[in-house]
């Protein structure tokens, strides 16, 4: 029986024949159970870690029920508690109830009873969290797509086939806007946790404060301003996947509270006294080399090799240009419909422009670079001419001596595109271009003194 995800249950109850027949039987419907015999034994527990839910029998040998039950609640008032009561004592249970109490039964205990109202409990839980998921978590579209045309990404995507079922950590590295979230993603959502969360976190632009708060949450009163408790990322990604990015960033002392997580499988938030266990599969990344971070001691060697558990490096795009062709195709699909337009493609001469460049921001610069094609064309195909200044100027030694073009002709083709996309308005073409009205005027001046 597959455990369900962070839900854990403790069974206090005296009788041991019972516990052990309670704790089987909710086992059996795959949570996770632990069980105490007495009233101190159950404080004890409860002081060490979280549970989700306390079945708690009020006729116990050493503390009055009741008793646990408000120190339980005055610990934790997120914790849900089942009362199990005597026949006949229903004042008792009605008392528990303002106490706190989740819900009651009276013994005999009918076995289908329980499991319905844990199974209820459960759900409710499970809400609160996919609630609290919405806020922080956006799934793509087409998580599961991932261009691998190249015989470098093909090898890439075996390897990911090998691991993305199995518990183990990953550290994706390569240069800048080579592709890493979108693998993580792919390796997520194709993956046996895409039923679960797939959370995403810049480590660089946090302050080390706002970083370990936004990893670990924190508990209500923890510093000036905390007036309710926050789970962290790590839990909320529970079950599922957390995308490390830049994890070079993370702080020395932060490193040190995360590799304990990665050790542990569990975590306290800030100020919190009990740990919290975490089933989350971790991926990172980062653009730096790690070797030489470790050797300018800015980087933790023993959190290296925990998360270099299976490294993998994307390379670059001059590096597998056989992609470009269908990274191509899916930007010009995704900003035909982000801008309602119907571009068809790029013409023969913009194509061996983008075969033939070297990009040096990989494939986030060729998503940029058909983004601002597709916003500025006018007909059924993306020109050369729609292409960035920087790009043009850098394909000119590319062409086949039949395409070069004069560099006057290609600045007055680009600057007249601009200013058809303005409506002929000069002053917007001119402030976009960088340039004076005058500036313009002599650049379009040249064009009819050509015609």
């Amino acid at each position: 029986m597959k455990k369900i995800q962070n839900f854990h249950i403790l069974i206090v109850e005296d009788e041991e024949v019972s516990l052990k027949y309670l704790s089987k039987a909710l086992e059996l419907e795959g949570y996770h159970v632990e069980g105490a015999l007495t009233g101190a034994q159950a404080l004890e527990k409860f002081e060490k870690f979280s549970y989700d839910l306390i079945i708690l029998d009020l006729n116990l040998p050493d503390i009055n029920g009741l008793e646990v039950l408000s120190r339980i609640k005055s610990h934790d008032p997120k914790a849900e508690v089942i009362i199990i009561t005597a026949y006949g004592s229903i004042e008792t249970a009605v008392e528990a109830i303002k106490k706190g109490a989740r819900d009651y039964l009276t013994k005999p205990l009918e076995l289908e009873k329980l499991l319905l109202k844990v199974k209820n409990i459960y759900e409710m839980k499970a809400l609160e969290r996919e609630n609290l998921l919405l806020k922080n978590y956006y799934k793509p579209s087409d998580p599961t797509i991932f261009i691998a045309e190249s015989p470098k990404m093909k090898e890439i995507l075996k390897m990911v086939e090998e691991i993305k079922n199995v518990d183990v950590t990953i550290l994706l590295t390569g240069e800048t806007g080579t592709g890493k979230s979108a693998l993580a993603k792919y390796i997520h959502y194709t993956g046996n946790r895409k039923s679960y969360p797939f959370i995403s976190i810049n480590c660089s632009v946090y302050t080390e404060e706002l970083l370990s708060s936004e990893l670990f949450g924190y508990e209500k009163g923890a510093f000036t301003g905390a007036t309710r408790a926050k789970p962290g990322l790590i839990e909320i990604a529970q079950g599922g996947t957390l995308f490390l990015d830049e994890i070079a960033e993370i702080p020395l002392n932060l490193q040190s509270k995360f590799l304990k997580v990665l050790e542990e499988k569990e975590l306290f938030r800030l100020g919190g006294t009990k740990p919290i266990k975490v089933d989350v599969r971790f991926i990172a990344a980062t653009n730096r080399n790690l070797h030489e971070e470790i050797e300018a001691k800015s980087f933790r060697k023993d959190l290296y090799y925990r998360l270099s558990t299976f490294e993998i490096r994307l390379p670059p795009l001059r590096e597998r240009k056989e992609d470009i062709p269908a990274l191509t195709e899916l930007f010009l699909k995704k900003y035909n419909q982000r801008f309602k337009k119907n571009v068809k493609g790029l013409t023969k001469e913009a194509y061996q422009i983008l075969l033939k460049y070297d990009f040096p921001g990989n494939v986030r610069e060729l998503e940029n670079i058909i983004e601002r094609a597709v916003l500025l064309c006018k007909g059924d195909y993306i020109t050369p001419e729609l292409f960035h200044w920087g790009l043009q100027i850098a394909s000119l030694s590319y062409f086949d001596p039949n395409y070069i073009k004069p560099l006057d002709q290609i600045v007055r083709e680009y600057v007249q595109k601009i200013l058809d996309y303005y409506g002929g308005n000069k002053a917007k073409a001119a402030k976009v271009l960088g340039i004076s009205r005058t500036s313009l005027w002599r650049i379009l001046k040249k064009e009819e003194y050509c015609s």
